[in-house]
């Protein structure tokens, strides 16, 4: 009985199992380790320096670029307040202040009593005389409300004079002095103080 059931039901029943025998041998030489080959370890460094290389190559770039990701960002919102300023260059220049005033400076005059003609059938209602003379009404703005955006903007017929009227002539004395008045800002002229 020397099957593996027959060892383990034996000390159940008080009997021995039979010993197997032990075989011993003698261990052979340790063979002699092959020395690695010379190409397996240039390819590896190799490998480690390709790897290390496109690391570094793909940081220099990731730097370059976000570089030109600022330089482009400043550009843009250069060019985003550039289209701000024309817009609001456009919007002056269509503002109902400048096209009186530039209509004023041409000659033209506001008609005192309106001429109208109604669509329907192509009657004229009113009186339709030419405007003679000139208009009660002050287009060139100094009754009106100031627009900022057209303040130093020239008018059509004379490229000094603005909506505010002609420049301030300076007048130079005979010392050779520039004799320029006081700015008039409320009517009085005041000492500026901080």
């Amino acid at each position: 009985m020397s099957t593996p059931l027959a060892r383990a039901i034996a000390p159940l029943r008080g009997v021995r199992p039979e010993r197997s025998e032990r075989r011993l041998r003698a261990v052979d030489a340790p063979r002699r380790r092959r020395r690695p080959k010379l190409l397996y370890g240039i390819v590896a460094l190799l490998g480690a320096a390709a790897i290390a290389a496109a690391q570094m190559s793909l940081s220099i770039m990731t730097t370059q670029t976000s570089y030109e990701m600022s330089k482009l960002n400043q550009q843009q919102s250069e060019l985003d307040w550039q289209a701000q300023i024309l817009y609001d260059d456009i919007a002056g220049l269509s503002s109902p202040q400048y096209l009186a005033a530039n209509a004023t400076a041409l000659g033209m005059v506001i008609e005192e009593s309106p001429t109208y003609m109604r669509l329907s059938d192509g009657e004229i209602l009113g009186t339709s005389g030419i405007a003679l003379g000139s208009s009660a009404i002050n287009a060139l703005g100094r009754g009106t409300v100031a627009n900022s955006l057209i303040t130093d903007t020239p008018l059509v017929t004379e490229p000094d004079a603005t909506i505010a009227g002609l420049p301030a002539q300076t007048v130079v004395g005979e010392d050779g002095v520039v004799d320029t008045p006081p700015p008039l800002t409320d009517g009085l002229p005041t000492p500026s103080t901080h």
